[in-house]
């Protein structure tokens, strides 16, 4: 008799990802008012949204589709030729300034997160130039202050949210003895306790079982982040920039998360230019468009499954390039 056939090992089971499964992903540009938000999505959309120099200019999202940039798909196009061409997109939505106090509905917070809280991840636009004919709601340039506010608004949100949860979850739990409420309670408490830490959910080292549930609340420190930073042309084309290390090492202490150096004011000059234009200038400045990279990474945060094979300048930190 032959010996038995030995049992092959099963495959270890695919841990979930926070966020949700959708063909339809989208990705806001959130940031203090004034830092460049409405200029980014102009030229990444090339549409004319009011970019102007007065907080809370947008109020109501801009929303947008962006193509995804893929040289081999292009490559695909030109040598089948097919009919139609349907690729890959992005849907940016310009979402307005939030304030000190946004979660309490300073600065009409309360709208503006609730605009957050619908899309699948985050640009955070962080203003690393000095103009005094563009006003700051703080008065003083401070990038690594600006983030420490948009990160407690959104963090105290959450935790509003939690409460809320909990208050709804135990007045369930007198009416029905369903364990799950038991272990959606234990799970609650453990997010609370963990956001009072001043910790991101995301961040978090959570079991499977754990993100199931986590999913279900689509808390807003649980949406990946890149980190968008807009100083001027002359820092962007000499890779120098004063607030750069102090928000390098400030997003290496809170989880790690990509950095794309840019300038918005490079990017509206290029968008106005001819693309021939736009090529010489660069090439004479040794400088190049960052919206390429911009939208790839943000595709690259937000999509489960990510069909580019990127380079390592494409979804790394870039802080180290410069």
């Amino acid at each position: 008799m032959p010996p038995k056939a030995s049992k092959s090992k099963e495959a270890p089971s695919e841990r979930p990802i926070l966020g949700r499964f959708s063909s339809h992903l989208k990705i806001g540009i959130v940031g203090l008012p004034n830092v460049g938000k409405s200029t980014l999505f102009n030229t990444l959309t090339k549409m004319s949204i009011p970019a102007e120099n007065f907080p809370f200019c947008t109020i109501e999202p801009n929303e947008a589709r962006v193509n995804i940039p893929d040289e081999r798909f292009e490559w695909l196009c030109q040598l089948f030729k097919p009919k139609s061409e349907v690729s890959a997109f992005l849907e940016i939505h310009d979402i307005a300034g939030l304030v000190r106090g946004a979660h309490a509905g300073q600065g009409l917070g309360n709208s503006f997160l609730s605009h957050i809280r619908a899309v699948d991840g985050i640009f955070h636009v962080l203003r690393a130039f000095e103009d005094p004919d563009i006003i700051h709601v703080d008065d003083i340039v401070d990038p690594v202050r600006d983030l420490e506010v948009i990160s407690a608004e959104l963090r105290l949100k959450d935790i509003e949210f939690i409460e809320r949860r909990i208050e709804d979850v135990e007045k369930s739990m007198k009416r029905s003895n369903d364990k799950q409420l038991k272990i959606e309670m234990e799970m609650c408490q453990r997010v609370k306790a963990w956001l009072e830490e001043e910790k991101d959910v995301r961040l978090g080292d959570w079991k499977a079982a754990d993100i199931e549930i986590l999913n279900t609340f689509q808390l807003l420190t649980a949406k990946p982040v890149v980190y968008l930073v807009n100083m001027n042309e002359r820092d962007y084309q000499r890779k120098k920039n004063k607030f750069l290390p102090k928000i390098h090492t400030w997003v290496q202490e809170h989880g790690g998360e990509t950095i794309i150096p840019f300038s918005c004011v490079l990017e509206r000059n290029l968008a106005d230019m001819l693309p021939h234009e736009a090529d010489k200038y660069c090439e004479e400045n040794k400088v190049q468009s960052a919206l390429s990279k911009i939208i790839k990474t943000g595709f690259s945060a937000i999509n489960l499954i990510y069909f580019f094979t990127a380079g390592p300048d494409e979804v790394t930190d870039t802080y180290t390039l410069f």
